[in-house]
């Protein structure tokens, strides 16, 4: 049993965020049979279209949900050998025309924990409204969901409906995000079930062994946390500096970007009270970027302000450096989903640390788990 899990009921209001980032391993694991059950009719329906050098493939959600396609786009891209794009929901219903400028066939993959946000069921309207040939591939974690609801029974539609407990009842999406993220990749990539053994090895060593650690840069009072990572894995940066604004409720300035794009202006923003979080990458011509950034913060800042989490050990450097050898042989899109469970549990010890209720951060109801507010215009309106 994991510390986390020990300790959860010492944590007043963190049960259900506590319960979500502990089962991830076992959740992969249901995922992974999830698909493999379904492998027959996931390829019957994806293959016709596949086969067509044309096809555009658009992953799209909001928020967390956003942040799945950013980091499958790239790893599919390449695994795919073709285009694949990451667009919000957010941006689709604000911009159809612009998100959509060629009537060209596309498959739309829609992820939502819910399915209940104004913008996923909006986004799906609007392509079907604007494009003359798509069809829908619909990963959610809410059978009683309006994306599900929806999709479930249309042609042209296929939908992958997440294990029951990934619909994570806390504010943040933690088990719904990585369930989603590893879905995908199985679904549409070529990436054999078998991974899901070392990405679980690497999840249960960081829930095992890393406690600890985490929850004393949690106590260190940090003003400002930076995460950076290349390819896929500036998708993941977005989501863990997300991760860390919600749980602490903004009161922990959280920034992203690229390994090469963080010396162009977002420098700026290192002090002597931030932490500077690099996912180093497992691919080996990338990687030397990440290790480049590395190295040039070490001059400039305590390096004990840095923290490397890698799948293969760095070298001789006074940097901490956080291997997960289990997955040294996985691509990042696939090594985001292990790497994750680091910044998971950052947020949610820094919300603890803060006084703060991680399974709702904002009791006051100014931010709220599903999306409330916004007005869906007609297009055209």
């Amino acid at each position: 049993m994991s510390r986390i899990s020990a300790n959860r009921d010492a944590l007043p209001g963190a049960a259900a965020t506590v319960r979500e980032i502990n089962q991830q391993p076992e959740i992969w694991s249901a995922v992974s049979e999830l698909v493999d059950r379904r492998r027959v009719e996931l390829n019957l329906f994806l293959d016709r279209l596949l086969e067509r050098s044309d096809l555009r493939i658009v992953l799209t959600g909001a928020g967390t949900s956003a942040f799945v396609g950013s980091i499958a786009a790239p790893a599919l891209a390449r695994s795919l050998g073709r285009r694949v794009d990451a667009l919000a929901t957010t941006d689709i219903v604000s911009d159809p025309h612009g998100s959509f400028p060629e009537d060209v066939p596309t498959l739309l993959v829609s992820f939502a924990r819910s399915g209940n946000s104004p913008e996923s069921i909006a986004a799906t309207h609007l392509a079907d409204q604007i494009l003359s040939d798509v069809s829908h591939l619909i990963l959610t974690c809410d059978g009683s969901g309006a994306l599900f609801v929806e999709h479930a029974d249309r042609a042209t539609s296929k939908v992958v409906l997440m294990p029951e407990r990934t619909n994570d009842e806390g504010f943040a999406m933690t088990s719904s995000f990585t369930s989603m993220l590893l879905a995908v990749l199985l679904v549409l990539g070529v990436y054999d079930t078998q991974v899901v053994r070392s990405l679980v090895a690497s999840a249960l060593n960081t829930l095992e062994l890393r406690q600890d650690a985490i929850r004393a840069l949690a106590a260190r009072s940090l003003e400002r946390v930076v995460y950076l990572g290349s390819g896929p894995l500036e998708g993941l940066a977005s989501e863990s500096a997300l991760k860390m604004l919600e749980l602490t409720a903004g009161r922990v300035v959280a920034f992203h970007e690229s390994a090469l794009g963080f010396r162009h202006g977002p420098k700026a923003i290192l002090n002597d009270k931030t932490l500077v979080i690099v996912y180093v990458s497992s691919d080996p011509y990338t990687r030397q970027y990440d290790l480049d950034i590395v190295s040039e913060l070490r001059t400039s800042m305590d390096p004990q302000n840095i923290i490397a989490i890698s799948t293969s050990p760095l070298g001789e450097t006074d940097v901490q450096s956080w291997v997960m050898a289990d997955a040294a042989d996985l691509s990042d899109g696939l090594v985001a989903v292990a790497y994750v469970v680091v910044a998971q549990l950052l947020a949610l010890w820094s919300s603890v640390h803060l006084g703060l209720t991680p399974d709702n951060p904002f009791p006051g109801g100014n931010v709220n788990r599903v999306v409330r507010g916004v007005h869906i215009h007609a297009l055209g309106e």
